[in-house]
């Protein structure tokens, strides 16, 4: 069953990044929790990751990992930013995409289905991996203050509140050059979604399990795309979600107290803002076994 999975999903991966409300330190809280293929990973407060799931190709080896500040789980890979500003990735490196070790002056890392991308401090992006579609890109972008790694496309924030976008296209999913005031960004894999600062959101690209129909959510503060699903955090700590849900990746109507979301391929994980981890969806390889997770970095 597994192996039927992975040809399924092997390249239909998003990472995406997520903001928390309230008073908590956003950025971090964003960067603390991360849901993959069929794999979770989790910043410690103590700056070291946990993982639990498959871990076939290495993408949970991070038990050695140390002064870590934000992690990003790709189809089966990871990356861990280090507070040096320098970066590691374990797992699969078919196309090159674990090639960080010469990066640094790193401020943010994200792990797309085969390709990796990193933000420099002075706004710049730079991108590893497979770049069959033009994913990685990104060379010439400027003024950068957030990045998505989807499945096959990659999506920038700028500091206007403007979007930019490199990659496979074929479903509209990069067609996000009109967008304005927007603040958080993720990548799916082929669907985009974008929050504006008024709290609503926007999407574009493929809609077949109905996961660019957020144009009724209000009062969000993050958002988090993958394949088939799109999870919104609001403000009041409560969670919203759209699209496929035959694993129960959508059933979060009551979770509270949430700091951050991620989408995974077929669950999704909310960090609480006591550190702990509450987790839905397919667990057939242990993704979502994170009850015993009480220290998440927030």
């Amino acid at each position: 069953m597994k192996n039927i999975y992975k040809l399924v999903f092997i390249i239909l991966f998003a990472f995406s990044y997520n903001v928390s409300y309230g008073q908590i330190n956003n950025k971090q809280a964003a960067n603390s929790i991360s849901a993959g293929d069929f794999y979770t990973v989790g910043l410690n407060s103590d700056e070291t990751v946990s993982a639990v799931g498959d871990n076939d190709d290495g993408q949970c080896s991070v038990l050695y990992w140390s002064n870590i500040v934000a992690v990003s789980a790709g189809s089966i890979h990871t990356v861990g930013l280090i507070k040096n500003g320098t970066v590691v990735a374990v797992g699969d490196n078919q196309f090159g995409q674990c090639n960080v070790g010469d990066w640094k002056d790193i401020v943010a890392v994200s792990a797309g289905a085969n390709h990796t991308v990193g933000l420099s401090k002075d706004g710049t992006v730079i991108a590893v991996g497979n770049n069959d579609n033009g994913e990685c890109n990104v060379f010439k972008w400027k003024d950068i203050v957030k990045i998505s790694a989807g499945g096959v496309h990659t999506v920038g924030l700028k500091s206007n509140g403007k979007i930019v976008s490199a990659g496979y296209n074929m479903k509209g999913q990069c067609d996000v050059s009109d967008w304005k005031d927007i603040t958080d960004i993720s990548a799916g894999y082929y669907h985009t979604v974008g929050l504006r600062k008024d709290g609503t959101v926007v999407a574009v690209g493929d809609n077949e399990y109905g996961q660019c129909k957020v144009s009724d959510w209000k009062d969000i503060v993050s958002v988090s795309a993958n394949i088939f699903h799109t999870v919104g955090l609001k403000n009041d700590g409560t969670v919203v979600a759209v699209g496929d849900n035959r694993y129960g990746q959508c059933d979060i109507s009551d979770w509270k107290d949430i700091i951050a979301v991620s989408a995974g391929d077929v669950h999704t994980i909310g960090l609480k803002k006591d550190g702990t981890v509450v987790a839905v969806g397919s667990n057939e390889y242990g993704q979502c076994d994170v009850s015993d997770w009480l220290n998440i970095k927030k």
